[in-house]
């Protein structure tokens, strides 16, 4: 079962944030989660919420605002910074691009974009590439790059309607039935579970045969798995 750190080690450092990242892989983890964004210049950044009033004391609008003034007020690491990373330290990268946005799919076009750019680098480095979205048709979208694609999905009842090679479940939905990984796997379906910081669901992670898991605490995870 591979380790994946969820924005970073974001229980030790600021989530998304560079620090998180290299505290990622410090700490040993298989991969990078990162949620992505476009700026009001079309600048793709590793950001979770629309706005900047959560993690900071300043209230911007990351669709409302430049690369340039986010830069200066909160500081939000690139998606491009984040994949040399990854290929750099051979650390696979799971993108969750986020939705509903104003722009549409012009997140996955741009993004499918940099990927294709950065295409000859990415595969010399043997890095596994997951783009997943809890939107329906930005996952068919994503079908069609050449990556790894997966649906994310926190209600149950919507894991039919999954048209990817990855399902991404929230951990509720393991919990509640711990059979869902194994009928996955009978699909031909990769099973990947968000965000699993308790001991216990690390433990029926591993129990159950789940591909990946996304977590806060990646050396917790690994001490817990006795990977270290």
């Amino acid at each position: 079962m591979l380790i994946y750190a969820h924005r970073g080690a974001s229980n030790d450092f600021k989530e998304g944030s560079k620090a998180a990242y290299l505290g990622a892989i410090a700490q040993g983890a298989d991969g990078f989660e990162c949620d992505v964004r476009l700026t009001k210049d079309k600048q793709i950044i590793c950001y979770h919420d629309s706005n900047t009033s959560r993690l900071s004391n300043i209230d911007l609008k990351i669709a409302k605002s430049s690369y340039e003034e986010l830069k200066v007020k909160v500081d939000p690491y690139l998606l491009e910074e984040l994949l040399e990373l990854a290929i750099g330290n051979k650390k696979d990268l799971v993108i969750e691009l986020k939705h509903p946005v104003s722009t549409g799919a012009m997140i996955e076009k741009l993004v499918h974009k940099l990927f294709k750019d950065k295409e000859s680098e990415i595969k010399s480095s043997g890095i596994q590439i997951s783009l997943i979205s809890f939107s329906y048709f930005a996952t068919l979208r994503n079908l069609k790059s050449a990556y790894q694609t997966g649906f994310l999905v926190k209600n149950p009842k919507l894991i039919r309607f999954n048209p990817a090679p990855v399902i991404a479940l929230s951990i509720e939905i393991l919990r509640q039935n711990p059979g869902v990984v194994a009928a996955q796997h009978k699909r031909g379906k990769k099973v990947f579970i968000w965000t699993v910081n308790e001991a216990t669901d690390l433990l029926l992670c591993a129990k159950e045969g789940v591909d990946v898991v996304i977590t806060d605490k990646p050396e917790q995870a690994r001490k817990l798995l006795g990977y270290s």
